[in-house]
């Protein structure tokens, strides 16, 4: 059972591995030169799969997390901070920024984009520290706060976020993206470097109010001022851009749900937009197990229920060892006493260590221990890593969120 899962996610990863989806996607070479900008926990595998396959000239710079990076020819690749941004991320948005400013009508700027390009691709507005944007990116992240929420206040502290590469661009501009957010609007994803911006300067106060984030001195000057306006929906620059999602959370589930079915376990998908505090989905997830193991509905097992999308764990006190996708299964071991089930990042990394995720099975909380104080404590990752439940990939270089499976047999 475990073989199957794992094999499950690794056909979730697969479906949305640039190596093998992006050529088909790729524009026509321009009259003149080709500038790649890159972000994301995807870059460098979209920048490799466009030198393999872009049929004219290019350049440019893909920025991704430490450790995801590939040897490229044209393309350059910086590896820098996430999800805390840091001043080599900085340096190297600064640079793509300056470059497609010199682009021409004759020239292409094709954006490469990817989850995680919020924090990879940060260049600050020029009246907001480095360290400030750090510092009210970490109460984001331990605010428990939706990714598309984080993203309206990054957009708004931020120099190229929320539609303003495209804006300083003379050229058409073509982006790619692979979707690590729910309803995969480019507007989201990556902050929407090459999307019409949506929210206000308003919405950014109102968020950090509502999970009480108190802003660092120049950031909350920057949102009460609410000048340069990041440009909206309809606005003329983005007549000459086009973003195209080219992967997705769902069909990554699909690929996932056609793994079960070959082995005659019907796939049930949830939908690639599961969101809430990982434990409390995980009880839901958990009261469906309970009727289906009772009174075999609202599906006759053996049945797998898929679902994606992107969870939250908010931290009061000190972090814990572990992320969304293992809290999930403790949680969910805790409610069902045990079950064979899955769930990773399609990243492969899952929180603050090295593991994608992790499997839970039916005898885990038997040969477990402590589970309830772990999973108070954050540290779901204590207790998988001592059954050796651990799922280890190491970088996928790819995004598409959280996979999530339950066998109920």
């Amino acid at each position: 059972m475990r073989g199957l899962l794992e094999e499950s996610f690794r056909a979730a990863v697969a479906a949305a591995d640039p190596l093998h989806i992006l050529a088909p996607h790729l524009p026509a070479p321009p009259r003149g030169r080709t500038f790649v900008a890159a972000a994301g926990k995807a870059a460098a595998s979209m920048a490799l799969a466009v030198e393999k396959s872009y049929r004219g000239d290019l350049e440019g710079i893909a920025i991704t997390r430490y450790g995801h990076g590939l040897a490229t020819r044209k393309i350059r690749v910086v590896e820098a901070g996430h999800p805390v941004p840091d001043e080599a991320g900085e340096a190297a948005a600064r640079e793509i920024l300056e470059k497609t400013k010199q682009l021409q009508t004759d020239d292409l700027l094709l954006a490469l984009l990817s989850g995680g390009g919020s924090s990879l691709l940060s260049l600050p507005a020029p009246d907001i520290p480095m360290e400030e944007l750090k510092a009210v990116t970490r109460e984001l992240l331990r605010s428990g706060a939706a990714i598309q929420e984080m993203n309206t206040v990054r957009k708004h502290l931020s120099a190229i976020h929320g539609g303003r590469l495209a804006a300083a661009c003379k050229a058409p501009v073509v982006a790619l993206i692979i979707s690590d957010v729910t309803g995969d609007d480019p507007t989201h994803i990556a902050s929407g470097p090459c999307a019409p911006d949506p929210t206000t300067y308003a919405d950014a106060l109102e968020i950090l109010a509502r999970y009480r984030v108190t802003p660092p001195r120049a950031v909350k000057l920057r949102l009460e001022k609410g000048a340069d306006e990041t440009p909206k929906p309809g606005d003329p620059v983005f007549a000459r851009v086009e973003n195209k999602v080219i992967a997705t959370a769902h069909r990554s589930l699909e690929a996932a749900a056609a793994v079960f079915r070959a082995k005659g376990v019907e796939p049930v998908i949830f939908g690639d937009t599961v969101t809430g505090e990982a434990c409390e989905v995980a009880k839901v997830f958990a009261s469906v197990v309970y009727e289906m193991r009772r009174y075999g509905k609202p599906w006759k097992p053996p049945v797998a229920l898929i679902s994606g999308g992107e969870c939250t764990v908010t931290i009061r006190g000190e972090a814990g060892r572990g992320g969304r996708c293992c809290e999930f299964l403790l949680s969910l071991g805790i409610e069902t006493g045990g079950v064979w089930a899955i769930a990773a990042d399609t990243d492969g990394i899952d929180g603050s260590e090295d593991n994608a995720g992790a499997v839970l099975s039916p005898d885990s909380m038997k040969r477990g221990h402590d589970a309830m104080a772990l999973l108070a404590k954050h540290d779901s990752y204590g207790f998988f890593s001592a059954l050796g439940a651990l799922v280890t990939t190491g970088p996928t270089r790819t995004n598409v969120n959280d996979y999530r499976a339950i066998l109920v047999t």
